[in-house]
């Protein structure tokens, strides 16, 4: 069964009954950057032996990259651009089609660049602690900065591929690009399907509302948060599901919570450990690997 995104409020809050739990009682939670939740925050780490970490669009706002939900989302601003995201109207306009090919290029003549908190999570892995980074975002900056890409789950798909919605053939998206900027603005799949020239739309493997998560990297993404001792949840609003999902289910097989994030979450009463700041000064801070720049 396919698996959608969807996005909705999260009205309910899931409590876990410590006293079966093979770990210690949570400690009282914060709700602000002090040194107390810093080193809570700290101890939570150190005390793990497997993490599992939920990255949102908050970690890449200091990379340039604007956020969705924030004071200063793209679809807080502009509630129109939500609805852009899905699926139905992508392959229903070829107006936004072509907004939307025109942006790729843009951002590939001025990509993005990670920022410390991604470097952080990098250097991290050399605890072997990470079992995995499980990333909401499209950006592909956890690769970018030199995270093992098999630590990497990207949910939500990237931009790094094309797939056609037709024949489902699949081409690196800057292969597609070199042809909107020649003058394609709105390119079709030109495979051979037998006699013929395919003519599909074509899209990146960004996952839009609509249309099904990777299977395959979900289930990992599942397993691992169920299985891992911490669940830590960096710059998400945690408001998608299935991804939110992950946090009752991660809880309810006994993980400790820790949620880093400048707003709240609908998880955040269930909290071990609520740290609000700047994430890239205060990651690699919570991680143990400090980076300066």
């Amino acid at each position: 069964m396919a698996v959608g995104l969807v996005a909705f409020p999260i009205a309910r809050r899931v409590h876990v009954d410590w006293k079966d739990s093979k770990l210690p009682t949570p400690k009282v939670r914060f709700r602000l950057v002090t040194h107390q939740s810093l080193d809570d925050a700290r101890r939570l780490v150190e005390d793990s032996a497997s993490v599992v970490v939920i990255t949102g669009a908050g970690i890449s706002t200091a990379s340039g990259i604007p956020d969705f939900r924030g004071p200063e989302g793209v679809w807080t601003k502009d509630p129109n651009a939500e609805r852009l995201s899905n699926i139905d109207v992508f392959t229903s306009s070829a107006e936004v089609r072509k907004a939307s090919w025109q942006q790729l290029l843009a951002r590939q003549e001025r990509p993005a660049q990670p920022n410390p908190a991604h470097r952080a999570l990098v250097d991290f892995e050399s605890t072997g602690k990470l079992e995995a980074i499980v990333t909401q975002n499209i950006d592909g900056l956890h690769v970018a900065a030199g995270s093992d890409p098999n630590l990497v789950i990207e949910v939500h798909g990237n931009t790094r591929m094309t797939r056609c919605l037709q024949c489902e053939t699949e081409t690196p998206t800057n292969l597609i690009l070199e042809r909107v900027r020649a003058g394609d603005l709105d390119p079709r799949c030109d495979e051979h399907v037998g006699s013929a020239i395919c003519g599909g739309i074509l899209k990146t493997i960004v996952v839009s509302f609509g249309q099904p998560l990777p299977r395959l990297e979900f289930a990992r993404a599942e397993y691992l948060a169920k299985t891992c001792e911490l669940l830590i949840c960096v710059g998400s609003t945690l408001m998608v599901r299935p991804v939110s999902d992950l946090v009752p289910k991660s809880l309810s097989r006994g993980a400790r919570l820790l949620i880093i994030n400048a707003e709240a979450t609908p998880f955040d009463d269930d909290a071990d450990v609520v740290v609000r700041g700047d994430i890239p000064k205060v990651l690699g801070a919570v991680l143990g690997t400090p980076v300066t720049n």
